[in-house]
């Protein structure tokens, strides 16, 4: 465990560094399109015709990436989850640019899965030929430890996370063991990134004191409804993808993704696109000024555009966006029952949405708490998570099964 410290901490710091320049170039990017060139035309970041432009160019722009650069930028990100195989080095440009641009360009989806393949495929082709002593496997789970270490500013989501996956492998020995060197990368990925940023996930909300049996019955059917509406937008995931599948052309389903995009922004404004990490911070704290229509207006128009987003092409995650559209829910709720505590319903609706997206507790629970000041809820939620994982038990993933390879071989 001590040999294998030092080369988790260096994939940590790399993974940090990594993610802190994709990050840089997307937020510079992101700015100049929606602050800086605006203005030359007399025109804002929610000028209809400008959302509506930046967002089918966006769609034209990746497409033309994902059809013409060698690798197409990696596998349909309907057909993956958070991490699988390594991707290969020369697949790696191509994927990079098309997450960059499509955040910049306010295309509702994360950066969590290119950015921990990218980080993994990096580190196994360096790791492996550096010390080939060192298994492929645990330089696959060093960066995606460290990958998920920086991107959430704490260890502890990798050591949820993981706990899992090594739960079921090496039964003689102890976890911990096991978890060392994830661990030890998660830690450095988070001890790094803190340099460059300040993360935090803490929403602007009244904290929670104390929780009551009242609560608990609330909390529950709070992520119960969550679940049934993720589940919805799990249902219609699979007949988006068939839609812009059918279009023959990647460059074509994707500038009408990108166009419906447009239209949904125009609706929604820009609180409904990009990533959703600022926006639900925003959104919190600027609750009062929606009507509930308006909020639940926000709520459909944002899953519309996950689906948009996720099946047309885009290179992107699923998980931080369906967490803005938890925390509008549970405003929305907070809204119609005014009695029941904000927070409450925001972390309990967190978590049934986040549950949907990964189907993965412990990741559920961790993010349903770190959205609300202090821990006072967590007993709350290890209580409502139980019913919702039952509920979801045997449920279709948020994914569609890839098609086989139907080129034909070559002549000869």
């Amino acid at each position: 465990m001590l040999t294998l410290g030092i080369p988790a901490i260096v994939v940590g710091i790399t993974a940090a560094i990594i993610l802190a320049l994709v990050v840089a170039a997307a937020n510079l990017l992101q700015k100049f399109l929606w602050q800086t060139l605006p203005a030359s035309f007399g025109a804002t970041a929610a000028t209809w015709w400008w959302v509506l432009s930046v967002l089918t160019l966006t769609g034209l722009v990746v497409g033309s990436i994902v059809r013409f650069v060698p690798g197409h930028a990696g596998p349909d990100p309907a057909t993956i989850e958070l991490f699988g195989e390594p991707t290969p080095l020369f697949v790696l440009p191509g994927l990079v640019l098309a997450l960059v641009i499509a955040l910049a360009g306010g295309v509702s989806l994360g950066p969590e899965n290119p950015i921990i393949a990218t980080i993994v495929g990096i580190v196994v082709a360096v790791g492996t030929r550096l010390i080939p002593r060192v298994p492929a496997k645990s330089w696959v789970m060093f960066a995606a430890a460290g990958t998920i270490g920086a991107m959430f500013g704490t260890p502890v989501a990798a050591a949820l996370l993981f706990s899992e996956m090594v739960a079921t492998g090496n039964k003689d020995k102890p976890v911990w063991d096991q978890l060392f060197g994830p661990l030890v990368a998660a830690g450095a990925g988070g001890l790094t990134m803190a340099q460059f940023e300040e993360l935090s996930f803490a929403l602007p909300i009244q904290p929670y004191t104390q929780p009551t049996l009242t609560d608990i019955g609330v909390g529950i059917l709070v992520a119960i409804a969550a679940v049934a509406i993720g589940m919805i937008a799990v249902w219609l995931f699979p007949i988006f993808h068939r839609l812009f599948k059918s279009m023959g052309n990647v460059v074509l389903a994707m500038t009408v993704g990108g166009f419906l995009l447009g239209l949904l922004g125009i609706l929604g404004g820009p609180i409904t696109m990009f990533k959703g990490l600022g926006e639900m911070k925003l959104l919190t704290t600027s609750a009062g000024d929606y009507s509930i229509s308006a909020m639940a207006m926000v709520i459909v128009i944002k899953l519309v555009a996950i689906l948009v987003s996720a099946t047309c092409g885009f290179r992107g995650g699923r998980i931080f966006p369906m967490v803005f559209v938890g925390v509008a829910f549970g405003l929305l709720v907070h809204q119609v029952f005014p009695s029941v505590p904000g927070a409450l319903t925001v972390a309990c609706s967190v978590l049934g949405f986040t549950l949907v997206v990964t189907r993965d507790g412990w990741l559920s629970l961790f993010m349903g708490v770190v959205m609300i000041p202090g821990t006072e809820l967590l007993p709350l939620l290890c209580v409502a998570v139980l019913p919702i994982w039952l509920l979801l038990a045997g449920r279709p993933l948020m994914l569609v099964e890839p098609e086989p390879d139907a080129t034909p071989p070559k002549a000869g």
